[in-house]
């Protein structure tokens, strides 16, 4: 008898032990949605690759089921479903969620804050704009990461050369840009992305901003917009990725690292890819579509860039951390010989 029992009792334990087995080799899966259509020049190598890369270095313990724009949820939520746990990860523009989290209008760009890529990763991660953002955003249970830093271009069908060409024209954008663009005489409309194409081809709006040069091709605006701002309206990491924490703090803490490690990698990957590649495709589209590349003098750029300082001390007035990351982006300027006639107030 008693050897039946024994028998019974082992056999027992070792089912358990072989359900907890594969329990521990059971992938975890992620549901991230971001705000890119498929068509975005964005969605494949940031989405994408990131998706594949964290399947890939975690040996497939972490799966990402990605989402495009709207699957889930719209758009602008993508923050709040990710801050309650709707959904494990997400990517949205800072300025979808500024209005909970005052810095990203200083993370979706301050109009004419730069006027090169490099100045904009200088401001993240040597002068400390990204820890600002991260310490913000984990304020709402969400770990926040920067996609890339990169000059946010406009497509118009007239061409753009002066602040004074700016009044009477209507864009599509979002955010501060979109509160600087009203202030010197043009109009903002926000349009989904997937709608923005149908919009400049029924004249509802003249132009649009849409990442850049890369962005805008992708969407097809060169078909109808032949005039491409070759000079930043801002230099900003207008794409951001965002984590729900208790999500994160519940991977094992190998794959947490992982993650961690990861994110800032593709940072300097995309951000170094991105500026070659609007280098390499710049004739290449050129020669397609037979737009013109402006790029602004410093005159003009001074010009709009002293027309952008009240907008820089409306948002210094949101929070102290926007006070403070005014006062950074004002000094990297000073630094480099502008605003020379400016006074912080």
């Amino acid at each position: 008898m008693f050897s039946v029992v024994a028998l019974v009792v082992f056999f027992a334990f070792s089912m358990v032990g072989t359900d907890v087995s594969f329990a521990a080799d059971k992938p975890i899966k992620w549901r991230c949605q971001t705000h890119w259509p498929p068509s975005s020049a964005s969605f494949k190598p940031s989405a994408v690759w990131m998706a594949n890369e964290i399947e890939k270095r975690t040996n497939g313990r972490l799966i990402i089921e990605l989402y495009n724009e709207g699957q889930l949820v719209p758009s602008k939520e993508i923050f709040t479903a990710v801050k309650r746990g709707m959904i494990d990860m997400g990517v949205s523009p800072p300025q979808y969620y500024s209005s909970q989290v005052p810095l990203g209008q200083i993370a979706a760009g301050l109009p004419f804050n730069f006027r090169s890529e490099w100045e904009g990763a200088y401001f993240y991660k040597w002068m400390g704009f990204e820890d600002m953002m991260r310490e913000s955003l984990a304020k709402h249970g969400i770990y926040y990461a920067t996609d890339r830093v990169y000059a946010t271009q406009i497509v118009t069908k007239r061409p753009l050369r002066t602040l004074e060409d700016f009044k009477g024209i209507k864009v599509r954008t979002t955010g501060t840009l979109a509160k600087y663009l009203t202030a010197i005489g043009g109009a903002a409309v926000y349009i989904p992305g997937g709608e923005t194409y149908s919009a400049l081809a029924s004249g509802v709006v003249d132009g649009a901003s849409w990442g850049d040069m890369m962005g805008a091709e992708s969407m097809g605006f060169f078909e109808l917009c032949k005039n491409l701002l070759w000079t930043g309206v801002n230099v900003a990491g207008t794409e951001t990725w965002l984590i729900n924490q208790k999500a994160l703090d519940k991977l094992p803490k190998d794959i947490q690292a992982i993650l961690v490690a990861l994110f800032e990698e593709h940072f300097w990957k995309r951000t170094n890819e991105h500026t070659r590649d609007l280098a390499h495709f710049l004739p290449i589209y050129q020669k397609k579509y037979g737009f013109e590349a402006i790029e602004l003098s410093d005159v003009e750029f001074s010009k709009l860039q002293d027309a952008a300082l009240p907008i820089w001390e409306e948002v210094a007035k949101e929070s102290p951390e926007c006070a403070k990351a005014v006062e950074m982006v004002v000094k990297f300027n000073k630094d480099l010989g502008r605003l020379k006639n400016y006074q912080s107030k």
